[in-house]
């Protein structure tokens, strides 16, 4: 894009839900990035995730919240709780049995909210961690958590066309670690993603090249801190404090990226997004 206008960015307002950390811990070990040896405060965990809610708010989204539950620690990162197209709610199905759970907190908040059209899912399914909606198709990762399987039953209920992406590096184990939307696809232009390649299997890689040419690419050091697991409103981008070399090449696409101290909640191998469900009507 060297020598190219850069094309203003412009916010939409969002919907999320949200699930305070009142009950955060890493009492066990479902990802690389988790160490129940090390000490973690739930303290510091919800000062994080009250900013990161304050962020979104000043920006005029909306957010919702959920009550969390205790023994559900990783309730917190409520992309894994649903995915939400045009209204209709696809639940989710955990593979770890220690967050089993957390889909049927989920699905009974959405019903109390109105959302009738509600399916929730036979195969493993852990809904945004692994699904990346862009306007026009979600993007749905595996080979850690969801089952390929999963891919067809989204597109079926969601009624969208899906394309699967393979991930192998453990340490990025859920598509939002990986990948994520920047602006989604509109009727005078395509979607806009950033994505890490070493994450995903040479046939995935070119398939994003060929769908995405246009893609940021981010480096291992980006990956390293979470900056993949990113949330953009179409001009606001929310990131981790520590992604300040991928925040700068955002500012050359015209972006503003938004800084915030996700620390304590990667101990459980979470950030931004992970704690941001959105809610498409």
């Amino acid at each position: 894009m060297q020598g190219e206008a850069v094309p203003p960015r412009v916010p939409t307002p969002r919907r999320y839900l949200m699930c305070p950390p009142r009950y955060f811990a890493v009492d066990y070990a479902i990802n690389p990035w988790m160490d129940p040896s090390k000490p973690v405060s739930a303290d510091v965990a919800v000062a994080q995730w009250t900013e990161l809610r304050d962020t979104y708010r000043r920006f005029g989204h909306t957010v919702e919240e959920i009550d969390p539950q205790p023994g559900l620690p990783d309730m917190v990162f409520a992309a894994n709780s649903g995915t939400v197209v045009d209204g209709r709610v696809l639940g989710s199905r955990f593979r770890a049995p220690q967050r089993a759970a957390e889909a049927e907190h989920f699905r009974r908040w959405f019903l109390e909210h109105g959302y009738r059209d509600l399916t929730m899912p036979e195969k493993i399914n852990e809904a945004e961690g692994d699904f990346a909606w862009t306007g026009r198709l979600l993007l749905a990762g595996t080979g850690f958590r969801t089952d390929p399987a999963a891919h067809a039953e989204a597109q079926e209920v969601l009624g969208v066309p899906v394309v699967s992406l393979q991930l192998i590096d453990p340490r990025y184990y859920h598509l939002d670690t990986a990948l994520f939307v920047l602006a989604e696809a509109t009727d005078t232009a395509t979607a806009q993603v950033v994505y890490y390649p070493d994450a995903f299997s040479p046939g995935s890689q070119r398939v994003l090249r060929r769908m995405f040419p246009d893609a940021v690419l981010a480096t291992a050091a980006d990956a390293e801190c979470f900056g993949l697991n990113g949330v953009s409103d179409g001009r606001n981008v929310v990131l981790p404090v520590e992604a300040t070399d991928l925040g700068a090449r955002l500012v050359e696409r015209g972006y503003e990226p938004v800084y915030v101290d996700i620390s304590e909640l990667r101990k459980a191998g979470g950030g931004p997004k992970c704690c941001t469900l959105e809610i498409r009507k």
